[in-house]
């Protein structure tokens, strides 16, 4: 595979299209992922249970993934892609900072669904605009330079919900705060929006066609791989129970995860548009890596299980929108990423909700569940990379 050979036009508004959408995730990232590792706290402060904080963030996850089955469908057929990325976005913007000033955890509940509504809205049509981009400079690149900058984010917000909290030994009005990197999400896709309105050559139509028969079989695989894939607060709950890491080095090596994660993406975006799918089957082997590691390999284990978990997202992030975009026609797309991400989305949940079982029960049982589940799908993803490509040609 090698990127595809577009007038130097067409690949200057693309780079500049994907850097405009990249400060758009970086900032509603840097607002999400700085929320993210706050809200359990702040949620016990204002009197949630244990068991309510995990129904909650169980409840938002989950919404996120099965309403993106039909923004994505609504994508296609209205073609209102900016509407919806917009609106999405605006969400964002309203929720995150509104958990500053709520009194009660049934009204921060909300706040946060709302939030993860925003994000399945708008998920399916980003990923559409994005692809029209990466399929000038190369999908893996184009996902992988998107996926750098959006873990750039993810790395910075927690940091700076970190200092805040530090500053004032309360995490509730640290959210206040997040509304800047909020509006700024919101005035970086208006910029988007500008280039696209006046760079690019608009597309031709062309006649519907339906979804490939290997993409269901793709995100089956892909469905798969997220029920095998442990979630990083699994790990970072082992890591405190079992006292490898003091509680303040924990978020620490979050932050450090999500800098590889960005730096993988890139790397092996441009590997993707070079070699295809095969490149998955590494990422799978580093996200395999990271549950022995993780679990049975102590303090040095620890610490190359995340740098291996982080660097199996990287591959991911880079190269399963790429398969998507590469097998599905524009007229598709909207259908075909809500489906993708509904699928991986809910899968993740259940594999979570699974390992999150198994820990109590034998770790070892979750660490041959994770290994198996990921295995197979490293076969499924190996069957339809021919299929894959043969559609794409």
């Amino acid at each position: 595979m090698s990127a595809p050979s577009v007038a130097p036009a067409e690949r200057r508004w693309a780079i500049r299209f994907i850097l405009c959408f990249g400060l758009v995730s970086l900032f509603a990232d840097m607002t999400y992922e700085g929320a993210h590792g706050s809200i359990g706290p702040m949620l016990k402060d204002l009197g949630a249970s244990v068991a309510a904080v995990a129904v909650i963030s169980g409840l938002g996850e989950m919404i996120a993934a099965s309403l993106r089955f039909f923004s994505g469908r609504l994508a296609d057929r209205t073609h209102a892609y900016w509407t919806l990325a917009v609106s999405g976005y605006a969400l964002n913007v309203l929720a995150i900072p509104g958990l500053a000033f709520v009194s009660t955890w049934q009204g921060a509940a909300m706040l946060i669904v709302i939030e993860r509504t925003g994000k399945a809205l708008r998920g399916p049509a980003r990923d559409l605009l994005l692809s029209e981009a990466t399929g000038k400079v190369g999908h893996g690149w184009g996902f992988g330079l998107h996926a750098a900058m959006d873990q750039t984010g993810a790395m910075a917000g927690p940091l700076l919900m970190a200092f805040l909290v530090m500053r004032t030994g309360h995490f509730q009005p640290a959210f206040a705060w997040l509304a800047i990197p909020a509006v700024l999400a919101l005035l970086s896709i208006v910029a988007a929006r500008a280039v696209r309105a006046v760079d690019a050559e608009p597309p031709k139509p062309k006649p519907p066609q339906p979804l490939p028969k290997v993409f269901w079989t793709y995100v089956a695989a892909a469905g798969l791989l997220a029920c095998g894939f442990i979630d990083f607060p699994v790990l970072g709950a082992h890591f405190e129970k079992e006292t490898l890491f003091s509680p303040g080095v924990i978020p620490l090596l979050y932050s450090l995860a999500m800098g590889v994660n960005g730096i993988t993406a890139v790397i092996f975006g441009r590997l993707y548009d070079r070699y295809g799918l095969i490149v998955l089957t590494l990422g799978i082997v580093l996200s395999m890596l990271a549950l022995p590691l993780g679990f049975l390999g102590g303090v040095a284990g620890a610490i190359a299980a995340v740098i291996c978990w982080a660097a199996g997202l990287g591959v991911q992030d880079a190269t399963l929108r790429s398969g998507i975009a590469q097998a599905v026609s524009m007229n598709k797309r909207g259908t075909a990423f809500g489906i993708f991400n509904g699928v991986y989305g809910v899968m993740w949940f259940l594999g979570s909700a699974i390992m999150g079982l198994l820990y109590s029960y034998s770790i070892i049982a979750l660490v041959v569940f994770g290994l198996v589940a990921q295995l197979v799908a490293a076969v499924m993803f190996a069957t339809v990379r021919r299929p894959l490509e043969a559609v794409s040609a």
